[in-house]
Formats: C-alpha cells, sequence, structure tokens
C-alpha cells in the first residue's frame, strides 16, 4: 500500500519535507542539516526550511540555500506546503509549544520527530485527532537494520559527552593525575550508574580526561563493555530478575530490589568525587538510585549530574533544571544536555532522521509497509487514531482488530 504525500498545490512532482525553529525552551538544535539536503534532492524529496530556523545550531540560512533548501518567512507557510514535517522536539516531548502547532497541521500530512507518546500518551491522541500520520523515532526497534536511524542512541552520546564537562567544570579539583613541582595531583574518582549508551560514553569521555572510573548497572551483560573502555565494574551481591527487556534496556526493578541496591551502593558513592547517573525506563519515571542520605555521604565539593533529571531523576535530591548544594555536594538536573551541543547533535539528529525518512520512500512517495518493523513500530497515529498498541494500551483503549484497521 503506498501513500503519496503531497502539498495542497496541484502539480507538485516531488514531495516537500517542511523543517521549522523548535520552541522548547533554550533548544538551539535544528531537525535538519544543510548536508542532508542534497540526500533528500536524490531521492525526489525538496526541503522547506523556515527562516533562521538552524541559526541557534551554527546553520545560517545561507548554508540551506546552497544545498538546494528554500528559506522561507514564516512557520505557517512551511506547515502549509509541507507533507512531511521534521521535529526534533514534538507535542509530547514539548508540550506548550508542540499544542501551537496541533492547528498547522492537516489532514494527511505525515510528521517525523520525538513525540514520547509513551510518557504522555494523551498528546498522541491529540496529534492522532488532527489526521496526520506520526512517527515517534524513539520507538524505533533495536535491530541492527535500524541503527542508523537511532536518534535515541545519538542524543545519548551528545548527553554522555556533556554530562562529564558539567561534572568537570564543578568539581573543585582536576580530573588527571599530575606529576608536578609542587607534587602529586590525585586523578579525579568517577562513579557511572547506568551503562547504556550515554553511560558509555560518560565513561569514555571522564577516562580520556584522566578519571579513575567505575560503573554499575544491574545487567551483567555490559561487564566486558565496561572494561573494554578502562573502567572497573561495581559488582553488587544481588540478583536482579529479568534486568533486560527485550529492546536491551534495563527492566524496571521491584522496590525491595531497589532498597536492597541502595544500601549496598551507598559506600561505592560516598568513595566517589562524581557520580553522574544515566537510568531511564522508557515510558516511566526514572527509578531512585541515589538517596539523598547518600549524597550527605559524599565528601564535601563532590559533584552528582543527574542525567535522568528530565524523568524526575536517579538521585533523589534533584532539582530538574536545577543545581543544587546539598552537605557540600553540587547536584545537577541538567534538562535537554543534547541540546547543550547544539551543532554537532543536530548533524547526528538529522543523519538519523533522513536515513527514517528514506527507508520508508519510494519514487518520491512515503510508503506506509507495515510488514516492515521499523515503519511499523514508529508509526504510533494515523487515519485519526492512535494505532501503536502499547501507546494505546497506555491509554486504556482496546487493540485494533487488525493490522488492517491501521491502514487508512
Amino acid at each position: 500500500m503506498l501513500l503519496r504525500v503531497r502539498t495542497r498545490h496541484e502539480g507538485e512532482r516531488f514531495m516537500i519535507i517542511g523543517v521549522v525553529k523548535e520552541r522548547f525552551p533554550g533548544e538551539r538544535r535544528v531537525a535538519l542539516v544543510p548536508a542532508s539536503v542534497p540526500v533528500l534532492a536524490k531521492a525526489g524529496v525538496e526541503v522547506l526550511i523556515e527562516a533562521g530556523a538552524g541559526l541557534p545550531a551554527g546553520y545560517p540560512d545561507e548554508a540551506y540555500r546552497q544545498k538546494g533548501a528554500t528559506v522561507v518567512p514564516t512557520r505557517e507557510e512551511v506547515f502549509e506546503k509541507a507533507g512531511v514535517m521534521f521535529h526534533l522536539l514534538g507535542l509530547g516531548a514539548n508540550p506548550e509549544a508542540g499544542k501551537a502547532d496541533l492547528a498547522l497541521y492537516r489532514p494527511g500530512q505525515s510528521a517525523l520527530g520525538f513525540f514520547r507518546p509513551l510518557g504522555d500518551p494523551e498528546s498522541a491522541r491529540e496529534l492522532a485527532g488532527t489526521g496526520i500520520s506520526a512517527f515517534s523515532i524513539e520507538l524505533l526497534p533495536r535491530i541492527t537494520r535500524a541503527q542508523s536511524m537511532d536518534a535515541l542512541s545519538s542524543m545519548s552520546t551528545v548527553a554522555g559527552y556533556k554530562a562529564v564537562l558539567l561534572a568537570a567544570d564543578a568539581l573543585p579539583r582536576m580530573f588527571p593525575m599530575l606529576m608536578t613541582a609542587a607534587g602529586t595531583v590525585s586523578p579525579a574518582r568517577v562513579l557511572v550508574v547506568g551503562v547504556g549508551v550515554a553511560g558509555l560514553q560518560a565513561i569514555s569521555t571522564a577516562k580520556r580526561m584522566g578519571a579513575v572510573v567505575s560503573a554499575y548497572d544491574i545487567r551483567p551483560a555490559v561487564k566486558e563493555q565496561v572494561q573494554s573502555l578502562g573502567a572497573r565494574f561495581v559488582e553488587l551481591p544481588l540478583e536482579a530478575g529479568d534486568a533486560e527487556d527485550k529492546g536491551g534496556y534495563a527492566r524496571a526493578q521491584g522496590e525491595d530490589f531497589l532498597r536492597k541496591q541502595q544500601a549496598l551502593m551507598a559506600k561505592v558513592v560516598a568513595e566517589s568525587d562524581v557520580v553522574i547517573t544515566t537510568a531511564n525506563v522508557p515510558g516511566r519515571r526514572a527509578p531512585v538510585l541515589v538517596t539523598s542520605a547518600m549524597v550527605s555521604g559524599m565528601n564535601p565539593g563532590s559533584v552528582v549530574v543527574d542525567m535522568a533529571a528530565e524523568r524526575g531523576g536517579n538521585c533523589e535530591a534533584t532539582r530538574p533544571g536545577e543545581t543544587a548544594v546539598v552537605d557540600g555536594v553540587t547536584v545537577i538536573g541538567p534538562i535537554n544536555l543534547a541540546g547543550m551541543v547544539p551543532y554537532h547533535a543536530s548533524q547526528m539528529y538529522s543523519s538519523n532522521i533522513t536515513t527514517l525518512l528514506l527507508h520508508m520512500v519510494k519514487d518520491g512517495a512515503l510508503r506506509v509497509d507495515l510488514d516492515d518493523e521499523i515503519t511499523r513500530e514508529t508509526l504510533f497515529a494515523r487515519g485519526g487514531e492512535v494505532v501503536h498498541p502499547r501507546v494505546r494500551e497506555a491509554l486504556g483503549l482496546g487493540p485494533m482488530a487488525s493490522d488492517d484497521a491501521r491502514r487508512p
């Protein structure tokens, strides 16, 4: 079944991709960079971009024009002419500004981006009500074919890197061991909690900066990855049932397990100068792994960077979006870490979302093939309905009769 995405204007030869300014507070990334424009053009796809959309990330309008994109003055014009919208943070990931865009969508249009439909399923219902086909890039299946489209991993890589820089800036000591005329400076001790993509990048960055790094994860299978980066894997005498889901993510554990985990981690945290927490469970509040008592047990001047702050935080003392000092320990709760490195974060995201779109484009049309796992798993709204099974479950809706019900 082939769905051809066109603009309102008769006689259009190509599909048109629309890119607008991101409106999340403080957001500097852009969904598409100039280098991706010729890649899309080869597939018969034109690009329409709102003036100034790429400038905060370091991509001026002229750079887009030189690559063949058309720059237009208003957001409304982009929505009106484009058949497919590229977003970085759409409704669900950007509640306030995302609602303002609802009136600009039109039935039959498509949209790709971070929408977080599992975290905010009501937003998925609102998007479905516009009649668009919505694809959420963070719902990509964890399969080899989808690796080049995995924007979640790309942004986690950037975030892991930036978290270490924030920690180093706040820590009142240097990271590397130094031999100086004044004596030896001992290295900083860094503990990374959660060894996903962000955690691995944090480990790698801290090691490059000269720190002594340890890492902990409930999944024993990541031990080899930690050690391959030159870090020590912290092993706690705990048994986690079903520690990993089928997508490779850490699975949420029960309260009893978390209490035992916290008790055993207290000593490890107290010995660390920096603790970086990265644990997230898709669609759920982040688990509390570092209690306020643990923070109080750290040496004054120590630093905690909570990469899960946006979803409630792994540290009990975290204030999302703020930096707090608790008993002499600096607790940083950054929101949108990847957005702090907008140039390369945009470059990586642009490559991911372009690859996802081209996976579904054939002969200048968007092909919604529900037999394809990548297309099926990212599609969550279509034909006026929420169609993704997990999102429907979160909304309390029953399963659709069949995959045929997902077809217009």
